[in-house]
């Protein structure tokens, strides 16, 4: 018999017989269970599961959600299935730093990242050329402080109007209005450089070699309207010394930024964190 495979993602309050309840669901109806990762928060008490299964033809996303709503009322869960295979589509939003753009784009051509860029805003034109050799929209949105809400609103239709899963903030250099935020919970991830000790504003590379830091990195998260302070999904360093001068540093974080950003997407689209509060779980 041909199978077709599925991912289930659940929240619950953390008691007896999770595991056995989920697999028992599965089991009843033929499916396999591919791979499973679980956690229990004791802060929270809180339980977490992502289960990979293989399922007869005949079931399909929808009929499992019916069915297995059953068992989420029982223990208040807040679950989600998808087809493993559906691609996320994805709407990314860039400004005048396109590196991380650029190298997202290329891990989609090389089907690296399992999502279907959608289309490419930008508040500026330099990237139209670069998005249209992709084979892929590009919208120049431009914005101000008197066209914010007009501008937020073309943003949101597009997201409408292409079915767009996740927005992707590829170094997108305007803040969200509170709204947006809103409109994109738990579906837009920022990327932005994470300094130790910090420096905000323009040129924090400068910044950063004049105060002699030891570390670069940074932080992707999911977007709220607390500005770069959303739920955490990824992180990664370098150590750094006085021979690198703020060139080295700035190239050195578009490389960090690049990849930390790519395992959030990839992360987010393959339905590996569930939100914790102000926290992520990840099950990589």
């Amino acid at each position: 018999m041909t199978h077709h495979d599925f991912i289930l993602t659940l929240s619950c309050p953390d008691a007896r017989g999770l595991v056995y309840r989920v697999a028992a669901f599965l089991m009843d109806r033929g499916c396999n269970i591919l791979d499973s990762a679980q956690y229990g928060d004791d802060e929270t008490q809180l339980f977490f599961m992502r289960v990979h299964f293989d399922a007869p033809t005949e079931l399909e996303a929808t009929a499992l959600t019916e069915d297995f709503a059953s068992v989420a009322k029982a223990h208040q869960m807040r679950f989600e299935i998808h087809p493993a295979q559906r691609k996320a589509r994805t709407l990314v939003l860039v400004s005048k730093q396109g590196h991380c753009l650029n190298d997202l784009l290329f891990r989609v051509q090389t089907q690296q990242l399992p999502v279907d860029v959608v289309g490419v805003v930008s508040n500026h034109p330099d990237f139209e050329g670069l998005v249209r050799h992709h084979g892929i929209a590009f919208h120049h949105l431009p914005v101000s402080a008197e066209t914010r809400a007009e501008q937020e609103g073309r943003i949101l239709s597009l997201v409408e109007a292409l079915g767009v899963e996740l927005v992707v903030l590829a170094r997108y250099m305007q803040i969200l209005s509170p709204q947006l935020c809103g409109a994109l919970a738990g579906r837009a991830i920022n990327i932005h450089h994470s300094f130790l000790p910090s420096f905000k504003g323009g040129r924090p590379y400068a910044q950063a070699h004049a105060r002699g830091v030891k570390l670069i990195g940074a932080t992707a998260h999911y977007v709220t309207t607390d500005l770069d302070e959303g739920p955490i999904i990824e992180q990664d360093v370098e150590r750094v010394d006085h021979t690198k001068t703020p060139t080295h540093l700035a190239q050195l974080g578009e490389d960090i930024e690049s990849r930390v950003l790519a395992r959030a997407v990839r992360w987010h689209a393959e339905r590996r964190i569930l939100l914790n509060g102000s926290k992520t779980v990840v099950f990589r």
